[in-house]
């Protein structure tokens, strides 16, 4: 039963943004219309994204995938094509000072929790 319960856990990426001052709204933005939409297109499931609430620099984004061969499988397709390098790549790696991935397993639950109580707090 355990071996069940587990199995329907997914891993959970939150990566942690720190941007340089001043940089959010149009980092937001550029996300939003642009790198989301390839994003998911790539099959990668984001979860939740926006801006951190109390730090004017910070910025998260979370995604799910099966487990790390997924992540890596998925992130690697992606980050490594022609359209992000050739399309908003630039317009969101010039904003990033630094950023931190952490992994978590969750239950589809507490995925759920985090999809719906996390809406952006900035309309792009």
């Amino acid at each position: 039963m355990s071996m069940t319960r587990h199995d329907a856990r997914r891993l959970v990426e939150i990566r942690g943004y720190r941007l340089k001052p001043g940089t959010r709204e149009d980092f937001h933005a550029a996300m939003t219309s642009r790198a989301l939409p390839m994003v998911r297109a790539y099959g990668m499931d984001v979860v939740a994204h926006g801006p951190v609430a109390n730090d004017d620099n910070g910025y998260f984004l979370v995604r799910s995938f099966a487990n790390l061969a997924e992540l890596t499988a998925q992130e690697d397709e992606f980050y490594g094509s022609a359209p992000w390098r050739e399309g908003p790549r630039e317009a969101l790696i010039s904003r990033i000072d630094t950023y931190v991935d952490t992994l978590l397993w969750l239950s589809p639950a507490a995925i759920d929790d985090l999809r719906a109580g996390n809406a952006p707090l900035m309309d792009a």
